[in-house]
């Protein structure tokens, strides 16, 4: 009898074609381990570590609050929520792409600049416009717009409401699940540079607001821009239906410089006179205390650089936008075809594409004699 050989096949590996086609489905797997780890006692404890919030505060009841509050503060385990929910944005991130963006494309039929641009317009607008939602709730509810003094009176702010970290923990997962999110989208290499320094420059701003106790200034600003950016994106989305639609960039143009100068001169007001009036300016990580002047530098001068960077960039964007409006409209002058005597000028227009005359040598005209002095 014949013995069968043992296979030595290695077994299949994922590969990339199939991670790209399938990575929604990969990841919701993923989610769904921790959901179903709070089924059981054993996993329970880890599982409720990822999907809620961690180091709640119970606040008894007062002569001013007549119930109890429940407030939060940010820890290590923190990462863990982040994790968790940065697997829900990418979920998100492709529903939204499969059954409203990809549908979009095919009844528009996008060239494929056209295409990825319209595809991170469609996501971020929808991203901008929730977080604006969300963030006006909170800043009516808490009575900000009332009273501007909640940005800098009682710092630190190291006690948060629900609400409030779970937004702050939303906004991380979001722009970590960007990550990700170039790989899967299958992004050009000369776009990734761009994309790395504004999802950088994202993180950096909410985790210091979040880390140095700022989170009603970082929400205030947040909002602010968000609104402006989401002007910007549901203008481009419009633009690439109809490119004679120009409006949109105008009234987003104005709102950008505004919002510049209203994220400059809130930053000076909480930081620069309300936080360097306050009576406690000693560094404490104890109490999350980080009202030092070093700190206070650091803080607006990572807000004046960023501002001062994307007024560069808005600049240089309207520049090239006034170029290409003006070349454009600029006439084209019609050049005269110049009538040559001979043979020569005959093989020429033969041998020319659109009036131009080719390089080979049979084309060129013949050299005229020199006259003997």
């Amino acid at each position: 009898m014949a013995i069968r050989k043992k296979s030595t096949k290695s077994p299949p590996v994922l590969s990339h074609e199939f991670i790209l086609q399938n990575h929604a489905d990969i990841v919701s797997c993923v989610a769904m381990v921790f959901l179903l780890g709070l089924m059981f006692e054993v996993t329970a404890k880890a599982s409720i570590i990822f999907v809620t919030l961690q180091y709640n505060v119970t606040l008894p009841a007062t002569e001013q609050a007549t119930e109890s509050a429940f407030l939060y503060y940010y820890g290590i385990k923190d990462l863990a929520t982040v994790f968790f929910y940065m697997l829900v944005a990418i979920i998100i991130h492709a529903i939204i792409q499969e059954y409203v963006l990809d549908k979009i494309n095919r009844r528009m039929h996008f060239s494929k600049t056209k295409h990825s641009k319209f595809n991170e317009s469609g996501q971020l607008s929808a991203f901008y416009l929730f977080s604006c939602i969300w963030g006006t709730f909170i800043l009516i509810s808490e009575n900000y717009i009332s009273d501007p003094t909640i940005l800098w009176r009682a710092y630190p702010h190291n006690l948060m409401t629900f609400q409030m970290k779970f937004f702050y923990i939303a906004q991380l997962a979001y722009w970590f699940h960007a990550f990700p999110e170039l790989y899967f989208q299958k992004t050009k290499k000369e776009d990734i540079p761009r994309q790395l320094v504004y999802i950088g420059l994202y993180l950096f701003h909410i985790a210091g607001a979040y880390l140095l106790n700022l989170n009603h200034l970082g929400l205030v600003l947040l909002v602010l821009h968000y609104f402006v950016e989401f002007l910007f994106h549901i203008s481009r989305l419009f633009y690439f239906s109809d490119e004679k639609y120009q409006k949109g960039f105008s009234l987003w143009a104005v709102l950008f410089v505004l919002g510049r100068l209203l994220t400059l001169i809130l930053s000076v007001l909480t930081v620069g006179f309300g936080l360097a009036r306050a009576e406690n300016q000693k560094l404490d990580f104890s109490t999350g205390n980080f009202n030092v002047l070093a700190v206070r530098i650091a803080v607006l001068a990572s807000i004046c650089i960023t501002q001062a960077f994307m007024m560069w960039k808005f600049i240089n964007f309207q520049l090239r936008r006034w170029r290409e409006h003006s070349t454009f409209q600029a006439p084209t002058v019609k050049k005269k075809p110049t009538v040559t005597k001979g043979r020569s000028s005959r093989k020429g227009t033969e041998n020319g594409v659109n009036g131009t005359v080719t390089s080979n040598g049979a084309d060129s005209p013949r050299k005229r004699k020199e006259k003997s002095s």
